[in-house]
């Protein structure tokens, strides 16, 4: 069972990507990520070439794990893909964990699911995060759902997810070993 789902569509921004999905690794989490494409192989906003772990076919148990979205231009391709949409419904029904950063949280909100929540994302997108409060920080949690602003905010972000599902101590040993004060 995965304790984290990260997943990718072509347009997706590296580093909130990449990043995030290392230092969850470094931290111990079970992590997974999942093209949305049907293909292992998801092009990059910048045109970096990732292989993802598995296509969303493969994945047969998500019951439990934090779902995570990265950013980037690819968010338009997150907001119209039905199996995505179904899946964060349902673990949204669920009390599931959930994780985006940068345009990506506009995808909660337009699924209602950031209604009286803080939360933060790319600073031009925020009237798309219906119904939320506007976080004054550059990573906010608000129960069940981390949100973080943008490319610069990946390591906080990533160091966050690791504070959430292997508590804080795991997240400060991961932070020390990279040389990124928390």
């Amino acid at each position: 069972m995965y304790e984290a789902i990260l997943f990718l569509v072509d347009g997706f921004e590296e580093i909130e990507a990449v990043a995030v999905l290392d230092i969850l690794r470094r931290g111990g989490v079970k992590t997974a990520s999942v093209s949305l494409t049907g293909k292992h192989d998801v092009i990059g906003s910048h045109l970096i070439l990732v292989k993802a772990d598995m296509i969303l076919d493969e994945l047969q148990d998500n019951h439990g794990a934090m779902l995570i979205l990265p950013g980037g231009p690819g968010t338009s391709k997150l907001k119209k893909h039905e199996l995505l949409l179904e899946m964060l419904r349902n673990h949204y029904a669920h009390g599931g964990k959930f994780a985006a950063i940068c345009a990506a949280p506009t995808v909660f909100g337009e699924l209602g699911f950031l209604k009286d929540k803080t939360a933060v994302c790319y600073p031009t997108m925020e009237g798309r995060l219906q119904a939320a409060h506007i976080g004054i920080t550059t990573t906010v949690t608000d129960e069940n759902i981390t949100t973080s602003k943008g490319p610069g905010t990946s390591i906080e972000f990533a160091l966050e997810l690791v504070r959430i599902i292997k508590g804080g101590s795991e997240a400060a040993k991961v932070a020390d070993g990279m040389l990124w004060q928390i």
